[in-house]
């Protein structure tokens, strides 16, 4: 298996002497050239003195001063390392202290000078941890050493020098290529290259989706070994396999998904069932793909699986985390006997979770159910349903009673669901439909809705409440667990847009002065819901939350409003978190310790939310905890990043849609809002689209306008007018660089008059330093 230095690294949590043999077997170094690629690296890091060699094992020298980092760099090239803790300093790093390591590398930098007020410390790189880069889009060119690939990213300081490898390069000349990483930089040798694929002759002749899967390096097909061995996966179940699981075949069981052709099998991860109990309180099921059954921890499948992290969604088209053979045995599918993790709760009429189990089963789901469907029925008896599409009434009518009446029921229970939810300070925002690719919070870290699929947000409730409770039940086992924190949004950011929804008349404020909470933003929600620019306040709103990432600790999570923690548990096929949770409560089930010692008398049932506060002793044997606990940690901030590629990459592919668009439409006018203000323009979002682009300060020709910082604004010095944050302006589409996504535009209506008090602040800055300011610094900063 390839491995990385931090993932060899991550092994040394503490000081602790480790044998290699431990190293090879959490490395899957199981062939002689991984083996030896493990002795020559361990054999380095001794060297430069990361690890000490003692009696044949390792231990992880920490050094004062040198912290870990990962390097985003500009174009003029300056670099920062930016720690993985927040609030920590970025350090800045010289391009002659980089020690070759590009943009996006995980690095090692050593502090050489303390920082200041106003200046960052200084470092230099020590050690290259994980690059980033092992493939570049390049433009090929020809020099007095041969073919060379140049990287459209100005963030990559290189050139690599083309490998012949039965590829024309002679006809590839000034093209847009794929070229992969052969060689980095080695002592005085530069990196060496081999083109995999000529994209075409410039960046918008080439398909997006070939654009963004090559600047990502996201794999598009898998391995001749992982494709073996999921078809090797028995296609039958056993009686074996059905041992010791509950049997819930004879109930009704339904299976929603969306209406999308982004689902990689014809099956769903999930399943809902639904009864009533003599008390007045619902039984609910919420039932989920034991994709862990199939899927062993170390196998081809699961070290595949663990290397995407996640599946990618590019428009149509689906990256899978695990092949489609696999995926299709996991799956409930109607009609077959399927393995599932289930979760049956006592909810009661008013939301409230009375109790709940956790257990493996075997279910038969009996109807599937798309997101039209349900809200065909849902809308059955309103007026409007008979606009709908004939075959899809004609389907509705012909399922049984008992099937729309669940439906119903179940829309019921969710809105209990969601009223408690939003009572504990929870929100949503409304947001385009492209964005859904899971039936919970998903990347963005709070729960996305729209007007026209009320049908998703009611399985949404369902799958956050199995989240959550998972989440507490591992808590109360105290077993390792994996947990999904969101941290709360910066003040500063938030009153930055406080500022901006002034300007257009909405009164913004926080229950908590310089504080923020959960409930802030469900008013702001509530707020912006009443005016015309909702759609692009919402998206606004969006960019002031932080990124969520995974953890090995529970924290709080600011989208859901939860103290307690959260968890991933319902997407085990397209997220590895979820498989690793699965997996975690596979060694309860089979290996979980119910009693203190053999010797106890009493026992409390580990599947059971009645455990709460009973347990004070390890449920897991000591070596299995100590391998999961181990397992999770190493690689927790690995599935953070996945999960970030990803979101990137699928941004990306809308950011191309979105500059393919503007091209098309270059010199026509359109109605925008002023999103910022920096001395060189202002940042205008087209309201329609979502798109943003720049009006730069040397367009405005009508006058000479100053930057006023303190009020974000630009005033002409002799007409009194204005550009301010929140005004409302018709801008022209100038010109569009496709592939940066740069779209330059031109006022020609709109902005607002400056008042006769409004004087020059004390420091502002005159707009005429916008000529040299970096347009793309608002890029980098992101």
């Amino acid at each position: 298996m390839e491995f990385s230095i931090a993932a060899l690294l991550a092994n040394f949590a503490d000081d602790k002497l480790i044998a290699p043999k431990v190293l090879e077997k959490k490395l899957n170094c199981q062939d002689d050239a991984g083996l030896r690629k493990l002795q020559i690296a361990l054999d380095a890091l001794e060297k430069v003195g990361i690890l000490v060699k003692e009696r044949g094992k390792y231990r992880r020298v920490w050094e004062e001063g040198v912290v870990e980092g990962k390097l985003r760099c500009s174009s003029k090239g300056f670099c920062f390392a930016i720690q993985d803790e927040e609030g920590a300093e970025d350090i800045y790093v010289r391009e002659s202290q980089l020690s070759n390591a590009w943009n996006g590398d995980r690095v090692l930098v050593r502090v050489t000078k303390e920082g200041s007020r106003r200046r960052s410390p200084e470092g230099e790189v020590r050690l290259i941890l994980e690059r980033a880069n092992s493939s570049v889009l390049a433009r090929v060119k020809q020099s007095e050493k041969g073919y060379q690939a140049v990287p459209l990213d100005d963030r990559l300081l290189f050139e690599l020098h083309l490998k012949i490898n039965g590829v024309d390069l002679e006809a590839a000349l000034d093209h847009l290529v794929h070229v992969e990483v052969q060689r980095y930089p080695l002592g005085q040798q530069p990196p060496l290259g081999k083109v995999t694929q000529v994209l075409g002759s410039d960046a918008q002749s080439a398909a997006d989706t070939d654009i963004v899967s090559c600047k990502y390096d996201l794999r598009r097909e898998f391995p001749p070994a992982v494709l073996k061995a999921a078809e090797a996966l028995p296609k039958k179940l056993k009686a074996a396999d059905l041992k010791h699981r509950l049997d819930l075949r004879d109930r009704l069981a339904l299976a929603l998904k969306a209406d999308s052709t982004q689902q990689p099998v014809d099956g769903c991860d999930d399943a809902l069932t639904l009864e009533k109990t003599e008390e007045g309180n619902w039984r609910l099921g919420v039932h989920i793909a034991d994709v862990s059954h199939y899927i062993q921890a170390g196998s081809p499948l699961d070290i595949e699986a663990q290397r995407r992290g996640i599946s990618v969604y590019l428009g149509d088209v689906v990256l899978p985390m695990l092949p489609d053979a696999a995926a299709q045995l996991c799956c409930l599918v109607p009609g077959q006997d399927r393995l599932a993790i289930s979760l049956l709760f006592t909810v009661s009429p008013e939301g409230q979770v009375v109790e709940y189990e956790l257990q493996p089963t075997v279910l038969q789901v009996d109807h599937q159910l798309s997101y039209q469907q349900v809200q065909t029925i849902l809308e059955r008896q309103q007026p409007q349903s008979e606009s709908l599409d004939s075959q899809t009434a004609a389907f509705v009518e012909s399922l049984p009673d008992g099937v729309r009446e669940m439906v119903d029921q179940l829309a019921l229970l969710s809105q209990a669901l969601k009223t408690q939810r939003r009572q504990r300070g929870a929100f949503e925002l409304n947001l385009p439909q492209t964005r859904f690719h899971y039936d919970d919070e998903g990347a963005l870290g709070a729960v996305i809705v729209s007007s026209d699929l009320s049908a998703r947000a009611m399985v949404v409730e369902f799958m956050l409440l199995a989240n959550q409770v998972v989440a507490a039940h591992l808590q109360a086992l105290g077993v390792p667990g994996i947990y999904r924190v969101h941290p709360t949004p910066n003040v500063g950011e938030v009153q930055e847009l406080m500022k901006l929804v002034s300007n257009m008349g909405i009164n913004l404020r926080l229950e908590q002065e310089d504080t923020i909470q959960p409930q802030d933003y469900q008013n702001f929600t509530q707020q912006f819901a009443e005016s015309r620019a909702e759609k692009v306040l919402t998206y606004l709103l969006l960019s002031t939350l932080k990124p969520a990432v995974y953890t090995t600790h529970p924290r709080p999570h600011f989208g859901l409003a939860l103290e307690q923690g959260y968890t991933h548990f319902t997407s085990p096929m397209r997220r590895y978190p979820d498989l690793l949770v699965h997996r975690v409560l596979q060694s309860v089930f089979e290996q979980g310790r119910d009693r203190r010692s053999t010797r106890a008398k009493d026992s409390v049932n580990l599947r059971d939310g009645s455990c709460y506060g009973k347990i004070n002793w390890n449920v897991l044997p000591p070596e299995l905890h100590q391998d999961l606990e181990s397992h999770i940690a190493t690689i927790v901030n690995n599935l953070s990043e996945r999960e970030k590629v990803a979101q990137e990459a699928e941004d990306d592919l809308e950011g191309l849609k979105k500059a393919g668009f503007m091209k098309e439409h270059t010199g026509e006018i359109f109605q925008g809002l002023i999103t910022g203000v920096q001395s060189y323009g202002f940042f205008v979002e087209i309201e329609d689209l979502l798109v943003e682009g720049l009006v730069h300060v040397s367009s405005l020709k009508d006058d000479w306008y100053e930057y006023r910082s303190r009020q974000q604004k630009l005033v002409g010095r002799k007409n009194r007018k204005q550009y301010r944050l929140g005004d409302r302006v018709e801008v022209q589409v100038k010109s569009v660089d496709y592939y940066r996504q740069q779209i330059d535009l031109i006022a020609v209506g709109g902005g607002s008059e400056a008042s006769e008090d409004d004087s020059d602040e004390p420091g502002s800055t005159n707009a005429d330093l916008g000529y040299d300011a970096d347009p793309g610094a608002r890029h980098l900063e992101e």
